[in-house]
């Protein structure tokens, strides 16, 4: 047999670094390469950028012997499963059997789940190979992975994928990362209110929420019930389709909405965009107008000022009594307040101490007060409000989705001030209210800043339960943004 960098070589085709899911398992089932000889090619570039935090454990050892099951089984004839030889990264909040289950936080460093998260067994079935679990912001409570407990020697925080100055995004800072960076061709990671599409987007790869309840969210560390879903991270659409296809099978066909595709604009998510937010985003625009897509500015009356009244105070109850039950349920045997106390990144010290454990927010008046009545009125009145106002717009325009810039400004740059409060509400602004009704939403990438060289993603938002949609009207986009990608 010719070595494996002989044998790619001559295969021009395929480029580690950007390999879809297609193109390893053809490589694997021709027996151009084995799976074994992928994960230390993997395991190449995963050590070569230790630098860039994306890891909080890895296996090899682990990844090569379930390589050589499936080697062992092609050589037996049996048939290749979906995945095989594809290697995924993922967060370290989504239980993997034999793997600790930090969520990023010290307190948790030493859990190791007995049974695997139902969304990544479904992918290990198909011969999914983990190679470890990504890096996060602590406990997931931050969108910048700027986390001080988990890194390497000297490098705080995890690094953008392209620029190592900045920030990678967060909370699934180190699953986007380990795409952008061409570690691993597959990441799972959970969003929140931006978890998996903001990283994405400041790295430049796919992010993809689901409408929630559409993934099983067992055996995953929560903040909020009404909040929490997993989402695949990939270079590609076809890629977001088959990992969406293994977690949540369908029925359905994948079929192109009736054309032509109807895209709402609203002014909420078009406003203070950093300049090269603005210019790449507007370009992005010109060239779907150009491509026959329809635009239609849509108003959503009060869009700021209902979302808010749902943001904090879910999270802030939820966060407490969502983690209490989580850390019974799994028997981990350490108490909430002991979990507090460990917290090693000042910003989620801070939002613990001060609103999650005493269940205190601050109100419209600047008061602190209890989050209960708040938490109430945002469940029954305020989320129902917020879902009827783009139920109303999508079907007074007939639109297929929103779209809008993932977020407002590219990737800041890496400093102990990154994860202020101010940061927060500016990456989050634009994902936010999607997820406070659980909305798919799907953020691209298209093209890098002209001054800073950052990447920038552009995200549409369904309905919910238009998840085949929103995914197939990706495919379409993506073909029309090639020309923003190629730098």
């Amino acid at each position: 047999m010719l070595n494996m960098n002989e044998k790619l070589d001559q295969d021009q085709e395929f480029q580690l670094d950007r390999a879809t899911i297609s193109e390893i398992t053809a490589l694997v089932r021709d027996r151009k390469v084995s799976c074994e000889e992928l994960v230390c090619r993997y395991f190449e570039k995963i050590e070569a950028q230790q630098s860039l935090n994306a890891f909080i454990s890895l296996d090899k050892n682990a990844a090569i012997q379930q390589a050589q099951f499936w080697d062992q089984s092609i050589r037996t004839g049996a048939a290749c499963p979906d995945l095989i030889g594809v290697m995924i990264a993922v967060k370290d909040n989504i239980h993997v059997a034999g793997f600790p289950n930090s969520a990023g936080t010290p307190a948790l460093a030493q859990f190791r789940p007995k049974t695997t998260a139902p969304v990544i067994q479904a992918l290990i079935d198909q011969g999914a190979i983990i190679v470890g679990k990504a890096n996060m912001h602590e406990l997931a409570f931050g969108v910048t992975g700027y986390n001080t407990a988990m890194h390497i020697n000297g490098v705080v925080g995890t690094r953008n994928a392209v620029n190592p100055l900045h920030i990678a995004g967060g909370s699934s800072s180190g699953s986007a990362v380990a795409v952008a960076a061409g570690m691993v061709p597959i990441a799972i990671g959970t969003d929140t209110g931006a978890s998996v599409r903001l990283p994405s987007a400041l790295n430049g790869c796919i992010g993809f929420r689901p409408t929630l309840g559409r993934y099983a969210q067992k055996d995953i560390t929560p903040i909020s019930h009404t909040r929490d879903t997993a989402g695949p991270m990939t270079h590609c659409m076809a890629d977001i389709i088959v990992i969406d296809q293994l977690i949540a099978p369908s029925a359905q066909p994948f079929s192109l909405p009736k054309q032509p595709i109807r895209l709402g604009i609203n002014a909420y998510f078009w406003e203070s965009l950093d300049d090269d937010v603005h210019e790449q985003a507007h370009k992005a625009l010109q060239l779907l107008k150009t491509a026959g897509i329809e635009i239609i500015p849509v108003d959503l009356p009060d869009l700021a000022q209902i979302n808010q009244r749902i943001s904090f105070p879910v999270v802030i109850y939820e966060g407490k009594y969502d983690l209490i039950q989580y850390l019974e349920n799994n028997e981990i045997g350490v108490t909430l307040d002991a979990v507090v106390d460990q917290i090693s990144s000042p910003d989620v010290q801070q939002i613990f101490k001060q609103n999650i454990l005493p269940e205190l927010i601050i109100d419209s008046t600047g008061q602190l007060v209890s989050v209960d009545a708040l938490y109430q009125e945002a469940i029954t009145e305020a989320r129902p409000q917020l879902l009827s106002l783009y139920e109303k717009a999508f079907r007074e325009h007939q639109l297929n989705a929103l779209i809008f810039p993932t977020s407002p400004i590219v990737a800041p740059l890496v400093s102990e001030q990154v994860s202020s409060i101010e940061n927060f509400q500016t990456l989050i602004r634009n994902t936010d209210p999607g997820s406070n009704i659980g909305l798919p939403g799907l953020s691209l990438p298209i093209g890098r800043g002209a001054k800073s060289k950052l990447p920038i993603g552009l995200e549409i938002d369904g309905l919910p339960n238009t998840d085949q949609e929103i995914l197939a009207i990706g495919q379409v986009l993506e073909q029309i943004f090639r020309a923003l990608n190629h730098h």
